[in-house]
C-alpha cells in the first residue's frame, strides 16, 4: 500500500489533479490491446488447408462473397475482421455498399475499409488530444479535459463519412452537368445509324475529357452489354450507381421504348430537348439566387461602414458634449 501511495503521489505531482483520468484511460487502452487478439481470433477453416492455385486465396466452396472478395487479391487482410468492420444487417450493409459505390469506391472491401478508416482516424485524433493535454502547461479542468479529448475523436471518426458524402455529391454534380451534352451526342450517333450499344460506347469515348465520371459509367454499361448482360438490368444498375434523377428518367425512357417497340431516336430526341430546357432552368435558378446573395454581402460589408462614416461624427460630438468638453 505504501508503494501504491508513493506512485500515486508521484503521478499527481507530475500530471496534477487530472491524474485519475489518465490512469483510467491508459488502463482502458491496455485492456483493449490485451483483449483485441482474443476478440479477433477466428477458428481455422479446415478447407483453407487444401492446396489452391497460385495467386488465389483459399475460400470455402459456395462462399461466393468471399470468392469475389479474393478475386482481385484485395481485402484479404480486412476480411479477417469482417464481423467487426461490416454491418451485420443485410439492409444496412447494402445501403452502405450502395453509398460507397455512388461515391466511386467499388471495391468489394470498401465497407470494411471505410469502417477501419473511421476507427483509425478516431483513435488517431484521440491520441492527438491526449498528447495536447500532456504537453499543455498547467492543470486543465475536467470539462476542458473531456472536450479536448472527445471533440477531436468525434471529428476523426466522422471525417471519412464527410469525405465520402462530399465525393458522392461531387460525382452526382458532374454527372448532372455532363449528361445533356452526352445525350445530344448519343442522339447524333443513333440518328447516324449506330445501335444503342455502339452509341453508348462512342459517348463514353468522346466525353472522357469533359465529363469523366459520366464517361466512366457509360463505359461500364458498354462493357457489361458486350459481356452479354441484359440491357435493362445494366441500365437500371447504372441508375442505382449514379443516384441522379436525370439518369433514372433516362433509363425509364429507354426501357419503355424497348418494351413498347417505339423508336429509340424519337425518345432520345424528346428527352434531349427536355434535358436542354432543364439545364437552362437550372442556370436561371442560379442566376435568380445571385441577387439575394449579393444583398446579404452588401448588408454585411457595405452598410456598417457607411453607417460609421455617416453617424460616427455625430455620436462622437454627442459624447464629447455629454462629458462637458463641448460648447453649447
Amino acid at each position: 500500500m505504501e508503494m501504491i501511495s508513493q506512485i500515486w503521489e508521484f503521478l499527481s505531482a507530475m500530471i496534477g489533479p487530472s491524474a485519475p483520468f489518465f490512469v483510467i484511460g491508459y488502463f482502458g487502452v491496455f485492456l483493449i490491446l490485451v483483449t483485441m487478439p482474443i476478440l479477433f481470433k477466428k477458428d481455422v477453416d479446415q478447407l483453407s488447408r487444401l492446396p489452391t492455385r497460385r495467386g488465389s486465396a483459399p475460400t470455402a466452396s459456395g462462399d461466393k462473397a468471399a470468392q469475389l472478395r479474393y478475386a482481385n487479391g484485395k481485402g484479404e487482410m480486412l476480411d479477417k475482421f469482417s464481423e467487426y468492420l461490416e454491418p451485420q444487417g443485410a439492409e444496412e450493409l447494402s445501403a452502405a455498399r450502395l453509398k460507397l459505390i455512388q461515391a466511386g469506391y467499388r471495391s468489394s472491401s470498401a465497407v470494411q475499409t471505410m469502417n477501419f478508416a473511421k476507427m483509425m482516424m478516431g483513435i488517431g485524433f484521440l491520441s492527438v488530444g491526449v498528447l495536447y493535454i500532456l504537453i499543455q502547461p498547467g492543470d486543465p479542468s475536467v470539462p476542458s479535459l473531456l472536450l479536448t479529448i472527445l471533440i477531436p475523436a468525434g471529428i476523426g471518426y466522422m471525417l471519412p463519412s464527410y469525405w465520402v458524402e462530399r465525393r458522392l455529391q461531387q460525382r452526382q454534380e458532374d454527372v448532372t452537368n455532363g449528361f445533356p451534352d452526352a445525350l445530344d451526342l448519343m442522339l447524333v450517333c443513333v440518328e447516324a445509324g449506330q445501335s444503342l450499344d455502339q452509341a453508348i460506347l462512342r459517348v463514353a469515348t468522346e466525353t472522357k475529357e469533359s465529363a469523366p465520371t459520366l464517361a466512366e459509367e457509360f463505359e461500364v454499361v458498354a462493357n457489361e452489354m458486350r459481356a452479354g448482360k441484359d440491357r435493362v438490368t445494366v441500365l437500371r444498375d447504372m441508375s442505382e450507381r449514379c443516384g441522379v434523377n436525370d439518369i433514372s428518367s433516362f433509363v425509364t425512357v429507354l426501357v419503355q421504348s424497348a418494351n413498347f417497340g417505339t423508336s429509340i431516336s424519337d425518345a432520345l430526341r424528346v428527352y434531349a430537348e427536355e434535358m436542354r430546357d432543364k439545364r437552362v432552368l437550372r442556370a436561371e435558378e442560379k442566376a435568380n439566387v445571385l441577387p439575394t446573395k449579393l444583398t446579404i454581402g452588401t448588408m454585411l460589408f457595405t452598410v456598417p461602414p457607411l453607417l460609421i462614416i455617416m453617424v460616427g461624427p455625430s455620436i462622437y460630438d454627442i459624447y464629447v458634449n455629454l462629458l462637458g468638453g463641448g460648447n453649447f
